[in-house]
């Protein structure tokens, strides 16, 4: 009896199509612009400028990245 459920339990999981993993631009460009930000805050001893040029900058191509495959989905 148990057999028989997965069984059907796996020609279900073959009959479902497979999702595409979503990848999320925004977070990603956040992380790393905050990575870099701290870089160069570091390098030129402006720390806080550097985090905030490199967020805006992170979040400004990530926001840009997820609008154009969402453009594309459609």
């Amino acid at each position: 009896m148990q057999q028989e459920e997965n069984n059907q339990s796996v020609q279900k999981e073959k009959n479902e199509p497979k999702k595409e993993e979503e990848t999320n631009y925004l977070s990603m460009g956040t992380s790393l612009g905050l990575c870099f930000g701290v870089a160069f805050g570091i390098i030129f001893d402006q720390l806080a400028i550097g985090i905030s040029i490199g967020m805006a900058l992170g979040i400004s191509i990530g926001a840009a990245l997820d609008h154009q495959k969402k453009g594309k989905g459609k």
